[in-house]
């Protein structure tokens, strides 16, 4: 296991594009640790500088106290697995899993040792003699991250490891991944673009956009804690619902009549900035009332429902903006039906519609 250390990171191409803008965090010992954004915001680009695959324009990378941006990848003892498995196609799973560990001379009795072990623990030690066209998708990825296993790195480095999968199979692959994290206790930085694979791997998770970092931390803090609109708006299934408003005397007006006091210190927080944006978790727009102090009672008509089994989404025109609200499988109503929905005071949030900071 080893930490590390990001400090001003920057990556730029011809001194001009810059497309990682001064980066800082650190991995602790053992850590899980999630970079994830949409596409093109910079987290693969940004691991492959830890890897030591791609240059540093500016700052530095440090594994376990040990300043590494000018070593190349095989000195940073790191293991990085690819999305796309990259396993030699005809060679057994033993071989491709002991491939690296022969190339670095390592006595073939340890060898044996190392990968045996590591099928073991995912469940592939049966099939060691085949070839990775007789496996499935989920079984190569077993094998890619096998043989990162049997390198005992320092670091491991997981490029959207599930991304090819199917998603049932994605579902299976990520609880494998954090029990095997659960055994080795290992150091690992994990890039995704799906926040749910982010939310339920990670201990803490950097949210990227535009290559910067928009917040760092804990699954829970990102969720209930957004420091930004982008964060919010990126996190949650479905995310927060946001919408423009216009602030008056500690009141939030969604148009059409329809205001929402905000509690006294959120509103007294947002008093200086130039623009308003609302946000609520549809878990906290609800349909009854749950007697909690300063609870907002609005009026809202059925757009649309969203049948998913265990629940229903269900989206309310309010004032001039539309929620979706988590409800029971049984809200069967039909669009057009007015209902009241309540808003939980202690659930909700302004951005700077400017900046899109949390206030």
């Amino acid at each position: 296991m080893a930490s590390v250390q990001l400090s001003n990171i920057q990556k730029s191409y011809d001194g001009k594009n810059t497309v990682i803008h001064g980066i800082d965090l650190e991995v602790n010992h053992g850590e899980f640790v999630v970079f994830v954004g949409p596409s093109g915001c910079g987290k693969s680009t940004l691991l492959r500088m830890i890897a030591g695959l791609e240059g540093i324009s500016g700052g530095d990378v440090v594994i376990d106290g040990v300043r590494v941006n000018d070593e190349p990848p095989r000195n940073r003892d790191i293991a990085m697995v690819f999305q796309d498995y990259a396993l030699y196609p005809h060679k057994s799973l033993f071989d491709n899993m002991a491939f690296g560990l022969r190339l670095r001379k390592t006595p073939e009795a340890e060898i044996q040792r190392r990968v045996m072990d590591a099928a073991k623990l995912l469940r592939i030690d049966h099939m060691l003699d085949r070839k990775p066209a007789a496996l499935s998708g989920g079984q190569r990825q077993r094998v890619a991250i096998g043989r990162a296993i049997v390198r005992q790195p320092k670091v491991f480095l997981f490029d959207e490891p599930l991304s090819n999968l199917d998603a049932q199979l994605r579902n299976e692959m990520r609880s494998e991944i954090k029990k095997l994290h659960q055994r080795l206790g290992a150091t690992i930085i994990y890039v995704t673009h799906d926040q749910v694979e982010a939310m339920t791997l990670a201990d803490r998770i950097a949210v990227l956009s535009g290559g910067h970092k928009m917040q760092y931390a804990t699954p829970d803090e990102i969720y209930n804690r957004p420091a930004a609109h982008f964060v919010a708006g990126f996190t949650g299934s479905p995310p927060m619902n946001l919408v423009s408003c216009t602030l008056a005397d500690g009141v939030a007006d969604l148009g059409g009549g329809v205001g929402v006091r905000l509690p006294p210190d959120l509103a007294q927080r947002a008093a200086n900035a130039k623009g308003h944006v609302f946000g609520i978790r549809p878990e906290n727009v609800t349909l009854s009332s749950r007697g909690v102090a300063g609870e907002v009672a609005v009026p809202a008509a059925v757009v649309i429902t969203e049948p998913l089994g265990a629940e229903t989404l269900v989206t309310f025109q309010v004032g001039e903006v539309e929620l979706i609200a988590r409800c029971a499988a049984s809200f069967k109503v039909p669009p057009g039906t007015k209902q009241a929905v309540y808003l939980d005071p202690t659930a909700m949030h302004l951005f700077d519609r400017v900046s899109g900071q949390a206030l």
